[in-house]
């Protein structure tokens, strides 16, 4: 799905990650893993096009799926008087804008997606009077109604409790049995050996990439 051939990833012209070989496979399921600062939320902006690489190259095959995004919870902002289910909602667009409305279909699908995270109860409250985790399965629950082929995920269990992120890794492995595409930054060493079967670590000028156990070095900058 993605081949990178020697990219970098960084800021400004700068590089922070090492240079990245390899091939993101159409299904696959793979975290992203390394030390704070070594480049790994950097990386999945690159990947996603929030960010242009420093150098090296970055291929579709065949073309760049529609990408389901999450971001690390402090990027968001949660001030907005939106309700939960208008937030869910979103992740049908750019299938239905917000002058049509939603069919039949996609309603059922965003209940499906609260119900799913244990939200139904919250659907019109409003997202400012949500805890941290609640907020997190909202937008969990945004990614998981827009049915990407690829979903890029930020650090999702930071700052919430065990019980939140067990619900929503419970979710990620249903996606992955769907037959998505799922990349994700971590950093719970335990949660990415048992359920990622690939890891990409980013380490000071070295990344090694390939099955959990043991991994491999592919590239080295």
């Amino acid at each position: 799905m993605i081949e990178l051939d020697h990219l970098v990833a960084g800021y400004a012209s700068q590089a922070v990650t090492p240079a990245l070989c390899g091939t993101l496979e159409r299904g696959s399921m793979t975290a992203i893993v390394g030390m704070n600062g070594c480049g790994k939320s950097t990386l999945l902006k690159t990947l996603a096009g929030f960010l242009p690489p420093v150098s090296g190259v970055l291929r579709w095959q065949p073309t760049r799926p529609v990408i389901g995004w999450l971001a690390q919870r402090h990027a968001l902002e949660s001030q907005f008087p939106l309700r939960v289910q208008d937030v869910v909602s979103m992740g049908c667009w750019p299938r239905f804008s917000l002058f049509r409305g939603l069919s039949r279909d996609a309603r059922r699908r965003v209940a499906e997606g609260l119900e799913r995270v244990g939200l139904m109860t919250m659907a019109d409250e409003t997202i400012d009077t949500l805890s941290g985790g609640q907020f997190q399965r909202m937008l969990f629950a945004r990614v998981w109604v827009q049915n990407a082929p690829l979903v890029m995920l930020d650090e999702p269990f930071t700052g919430i409790d065990e019980a939140t992120s067990q619900l929503l890794m419970e979710q990620i492995v249903d996606m992955h049995r769907a037959g998505q595409t799922l990349l994700a930054v971590l950093h719970d060493s335990e949660r990415v050996t048992r359920y990622f079967p690939q890891t990409l670590r980013l380490g000071e000028g070295v990344a090694q990439w390939g099955a959990t156990a043991p991994t491999k070095e592919v590239c080295r900058a």
